[in-house]
Order: C-alpha cells, then structure tokens, then sequence
C-alpha cells in the first residue's frame, strides 16, 4: 500500500467516525488488528453492536466503494468480528455489519453512506 493510499484510507475514516458520531452512535474501537486482519470501526448504535468497514475511493473506476466487499471479504469481517469479541470480553444481544463508503470529492467535503446490516 503506497503512502497516498494510506493517506486517503486516513482520511476516509475520520469521515466516517464523524458521521458516525453525528448519527447518535458510539464508538468503541478503531482500527483493531490481530493476525488476522482489520476492523475499522466497531460502534454501539442503541444495544446494537456494530462492525464497521470504511472503504473510500475518489471515483468508481474499479466500482462504488461498497461493492468492494465481497464475499470473502464479509466472511474474514465475522471472523475478526468472533475474535474482537472473544478478545474484549464484550457481549451484545445483536451484532451488526455496515459498510460506511466514503467518495471523495474534487473540492469540498466527502460524502458519507452508511449502508447498516450490509452482510
């Protein structure tokens, strides 16, 4: 991954965070790594316990930011999502995965779309 791209994903996910937080919900982890990946953002939204995957791109040449979740890329999701909660000892009645894309604008502020129960 070149510095940009790290940069942009950065950047993507402070949006998300912010719009996450605007939206009533209530983060609790960031960018949580075992050796077996990532997830970006895990969030209370009321008693729900969401998963959170960032995507951010600056146009759709290689698709919407969403559509960059594929199957495999859902099932390593719950995964690290079984093993964060194993890992934190954190309980929750009901589990959620959404996808925040981020699209990224020539001038002004990003676009945030919070696509919830996305897988």
């Amino acid at each position: 991954m070149t510095k940009r791209n790290r940069a942009v994903g950065a950047y993507g996910e402070r949006c998300a965070l912010r719009h996450l937080l605007l939206t009533g919900l209530r983060p609790i982890d960031r960018n949580w790594r075992c050796a077996a990946g990532e997830i970006d953002i895990v969030a209370w939204d009321g008693e729900v316990l969401a998963f959170c995957e960032v995507k951010t791109r600056s146009g759709t040449d290689f698709g919407t930011p969403a559509e960059a979740i594929v199957p495999a890329k859902a099932r390593r999701l719950r995964g690290l999502a079984v093993r964060w909660l194993t890992t934190t000892g954190t309980t929750a009645d009901e589990l959620r995965f959404d996808v925040l894309s981020v699209h990224l604008a020539t001038a002004g502020p990003a676009r945030v779309e919070h696509l919830k129960g996305a897988f």
